[in-house]
């Protein structure tokens, strides 16, 4: 299957919009919210995602970086002790402030997992939600995204990416069929 494209960068857009919107209905205004992107590409999306509720409620959102390698379950302790470097930064507390994970895709649930115990080793939140732009199921674990900028159905053997301006030098979502070896890597 050659690469497909899902999502053009104004259909991105849209469901940015959208989500701001569902967040700031959901959590009744913007007052004690902080977004937090998971590295790499949820970082630039939860920027754009703040940018646009600032625009409608005229508060200003913290936005943070989250690296959850220390914490994921795939990478061997030994090769986390070499790397020892966290590039997690977050601009204010996260206690008791509604914190809302931003990522690109959901898949399996193991890096949101991840990221939830990168978080509660920084603090205690009121609440954690989760904004996706890409719900593409095949959860391993009970998570779900609250936001969800577009669900797409998939095989195991499709590979999603999101490609973004600030990373990518483009906004697009793909789909494509990975190779035999990929697929074996992947599981």
């Amino acid at each position: 299957m050659p690469e497909k494209v899902l999502l053009t960068s104004r259909e991105i857009g849209r469901a940015l919009v959208r989500i701001a919107h569902e967040i700031i209905e959901k959590n009744k205004g913007a007052e004690d919210i902080v977004l937090v992107g998971l590295r790499t590409r949820g970082v630039p999306i939860a920027k754009r995602i703040a940018e646009t509720i600032e625009g409608f409620e005229g508060t200003p959102i913290p936005v943070g970086a989250l690296d959850i390698d220390p914490y994921r379950d795939d990478i061997a302790t030994s090769e986390l002790k070499r790397a020892n470097k966290s590039h997690t930064d977050i601009p204010t507390s996260i206690t008791n402030k509604r914190v809302i994970l931003v990522d690109d895709v959901l898949y399996t649930g193991r890096s949101i997992r991840a990221a939830m115990d990168t978080l509660m080793d920084l603090g205690r939140p009121s609440s954690v939600q989760l904004a996706v732009l890409i719900d593409r199921g095949h959860r391993e674990l009970p998570i779900r995204a609250d936001y969800i900028g577009k669900n797409i159905p998939s095989s195991k053997d499709e590979e999603i990416q999101v490609q973004l301006e600030e990373v990518d030098g483009i906004d697009e979502v793909v789909i494509r069929r990975m190779a035999k070896e990929q697929l074996f890597i992947k599981n």
